[in-house]
């Protein structure tokens, strides 16, 4: 982005952090925040030294995708993902999800189609949807295709023993990173990707592409990977677990979410999958473009002591997710927190 754009961006944040922060006090107690904005959920005090941890994401621009394939039985798992992986990140479980449809028209198929996904990504994390918005925004919401317009969100909760946060603390220099395989492109970077193939070079989503073994389209919709099963088995066991990170928008930038004075290096990485190769070939971008803006390959990583890297890969296997020890932790140096990333001789900085 423009560094116009930047400066503009980082002083609405700024002044929306500033509100959002200001009501923190309205609560002491029962239902005080107990975390700043920062971490990927915020938790509350319960009590009784449970907490509750508290999410919220989208879909994004992937909506704009099924559109063009005119299917919608995907990207309620990609709302649920979303938020989900989100909420393990600080070691919470998920319990329950309520979800905002905003819609240009309401038919009963298409929303049944939406539905079908939430269920199925309810399923895969364990969770309950106990509710939720629809409002049709003729108005407001546009799409691709004329009557489908729609955006999907949601918020999440999930419970989390206050003795038990994962906020990155503890880090020390040698502890391992243990990333898990994405499913492909997620949930972000949709707008990129969509420029690049629709835009730019002005495909047709059904085009089909041999690395991919079928359609840029259906590969563009593939779901977001749920991580809830390998990474509570993983906490369940007792296992000292310094961080997570869920590899959202920002590709690996994300693993800077942490509170250790500790840098990253990344000194192995699995080959990576045909769809990235295909957006930075297609839209001649660099390796830096890559990593800040996806997760090439790797949708959740874990940073555990060394010696316990290959307990967590033999865990995750179990749920049929490859996982591999791409990194460690290093001294931190410098004012600004880094991520190496050695195959590709790149250092990424906040």
């Amino acid at each position: 982005m423009p560094g116009d754009d930047e400066s503009k961006g980082g002083q609405a944040l700024r002044g929306l952090r500033y509100w959002v922060e200001a009501t923190f006090p309205f609560r002491q107690g029962l239902g005080a925040p107990l975390l700043g904005l920062g971490p990927y959920a915020n938790v509350i005090d319960l009590g009784d030294g449970r907490g509750l941890a508290f999410c919220t994401d989208g879909v994004g621009t992937k909506v704009l995708v099924a559109q063009m394939l005119d299917r919608y039985d995907t990207v309620g798992i990609d709302c649920v993902a979303m938020n989900v992986n989100d909420l393990i990140c600080v070691g919470a479980e998920p319990l329950s999800l309520v979800d905002y449809i905003a819609l240009e028209e309401q038919d009963p198929s298409f929303l049944e189609e939406i539905a079908r996904g939430l269920h199925e990504g309810a399923r895969q994390a364990g969770i309950s949807i106990v509710g939720g918005e629809i409002a049709q925004l003729p108005e407001i919401i546009k799409g691709t295709r004329a009557g489908r317009g729609f955006d999907l969100a949601a918020a999440a909760v999930g419970i989390a023993p206050l003795d038990r946060l994962v906020l990155g603390e503890n880090i020390q220099p040698g502890d391992a990173l243990v990333g898990l395989a994405s499913s492909g492109i997620h949930s972000n970077g949709l707008t990129l990707a969509r420029r690049v193939f629709f835009g730019d070079r002005a495909l047709d989503p059904f085009t089909h592409f041999d690395e991919l073994g079928r359609s840029i389209g259906e590969e563009l919709l593939e779901p977001t990977r749920i991580y809830v099963g390998p990474v509570m088995e993983v906490l369940r066991s007792g296992l000292q677990v310094k961080a997570l990170f869920h590899v959202t928008g920002e590709g690996f930038m994300n693993l800077t979410r942490h509170r250790s004075e500790v840098d990253w290096v990344i000194d192995y990485l699995p080959d990576t999958p045909p769809i990235f190769r295909l957006i930075q070939r297609y839209g001649q971008l660099t390796d830096r473009e890559m990593y800040t803006t996806f997760n090439m390959g790797i949708g959740f990583c874990v940073c555990v002591p060394a010696d316990k890297a290959e307990h967590v890969i033999e865990v995750v296997a179990k749920h049929g997710i490859p996982a591999w020890r791409i990194g460690y932790a290093s001294a931190h140096e410098g004012l600004k927190k880094r991520v190496l990333i050695e195959p590709r001789a790149l250092e990424l900085t906040t």
